[in-house]
């Protein structure tokens, strides 16, 4: 695929805004008291999953799926391979970034170390941000550059700001990755993996497989700390090798299209079946990060984005994707939209009402707060205001 002309498949587009929608529903929600259990993330050492543990999963689902179109359109524009892996390297880093900061913000901060509040903090970070992977439309490259650096000096003052822990004498570090860290390994690795196996079918589903085997061995096995850390960036790779395993089904070279329905469904069954067999030894958990839950998550999004291809791109259903396409156009500025509305709001101490923190008012406000951003996301779209990595 990545030597042929990039196509638009409209079901992409639509699973990745309905992921974000979605994920943006369950975050609102997570604060909410008094919601449906299977509403909430399955809580640790339980062997289960529930709704919401499957949004992340399908996030990466969508990231692995993109990863050969992008190739493809990096091959048409005429970039070096060199130019290829430099773009993957620093996408990558970005998002490692991105999810360091956010982290940070999140907990262990220090703010009377710091000499500034955690939100007004966060708020710079989040312009800085924007500085540097907005995609500029004006044709002074000059200004263009320069308000990168300046954000880019903008993060490095910000991380030097920061300290945490009781006496404020740590930095800023990885606790872990946070969401965007962990896309951003995924979409390292699967990357790699996508350009080494250059696409082979039978090549990425071994890795697949490996990825299951990796963490099985790290969890059994006396091994080195350097080993055991990578076990749940493997499982988080093989959901996103699955979703680069689904688009090689429906797009890839060869002339599958006749039979990619089957050959989908036949890839959600071994999935399941895998599981199945793992979850005695390697029980059902999203916290857990088990291989379990990572292919029982990634033969759920196979048969969705099936679905979703028959209906918006085989039967050309496709008015009602016109509420998740802008989100889908601008993902990552959608995503910490929600984010930078909870650090305003901390900054001038504002907050919702109180009835909206419980039972089917909170639900409802969760589901039309996720709409809400989604329209933003549109009209920030028409102004031209979007962020790549």
């Amino acid at each position: 695929m990545a030597n042929s002309k990039p196509q638009r498949v409209l079901a992409i587009d639509a699973f990745r805004g309905i992921t974000i929608l979605v994920m943006i529903f369950v975050n609102a929600l997570a604060g909410v008291r008094g919601v449906p259990a299977w509403m909430d993330h399955a809580p640790a050492g339980v062997d289960g999953m529930t709704f919401p543990d499957v949004v992340f999963p399908a996030f990466l689902f969508i990231v692995g799926m993109s990863i050969p179109f992008a190739a493809a359109q990096r091959v048409a524009a005429g970039d070096s391979t060199w130019r290829q892996w430099r773009h993957m390297l620093s996408r990558a880093a970005g998002l490692l970034v991105l999810g360091v900061f956010m982290v940070n913000a999140e907990e262990g901060y220090n703010e009377a170390a710091m000499g500034m509040s955690i939100h007004v903090w966060s708020l710079l970070f989040y312009v800085c941000a924007i500085l540097v992977w907005a995609v500029y439309r004006f044709e002074n490259k000059a200004l263009a550059i320069g308000l990168r650096l300046l954000g880019a000096a903008g993060l490095v003052a910000l991380a030097l700001a920061f300290r945490g822990g009781p006496d404020g004498s740590l930095r800023l570090a990885p606790q872990w990755w946070g969401i965007l860290g962990l896309i951003g390994w995924a979409y390292l690795y699967a990357s790699v993996a996508f350009r080494l196996t250059r696409g082979s079918l039978v090549a990425v589903a071994l890795l697949v497989l490996g990825c299951a085997a990796y963490y099985c061995l790290a969890r059994t096995v006396a091994a080195p700390s350097w080993f055991g850390a990578q076990a749940e960036n493997a499982v988080h790779t093989s959901i996103a090798l699955c979703g680069l395993l689904t688009a090689l089904i429906f797009f890839g070279d060869g002339g599958r299209a006749g039979r990619a329905f089957g050959m989908a469904a036949a890839l959600a069954a071994v999935l399941a079946v895998i599981a199945f067999l793992l979850r005695p030894a390697f029980h059902v958990s999203k916290i857990d990060a088990t291989p379990s839950w990572a292919l029982y998550s990634s033969a759920i999004c196979v048969l969705l984005f099936a679905a979703l291809y028959w209906l918006v791109d085989v039967q050309r259903r496709q008015r009602w994707t016109a509420l998740v396409r802008p989100a889908a156009a601008n993902p990552l500025l959608t995503y910490i939209i929600p984010y930078i509305v909870y650090a305003l709001m901390q900054y001038l101490h504002l907050s919702f009402p109180a009835v909206l923190g419980a039972g089917l008012p909170g639900l409802l406000w969760a589901a039309a707060y996720a709409v809400i951003v989604m329209a933003l996301a549109a009209v920030l779209n028409r102004m031209h205001i979007k962020l790549q990595l």
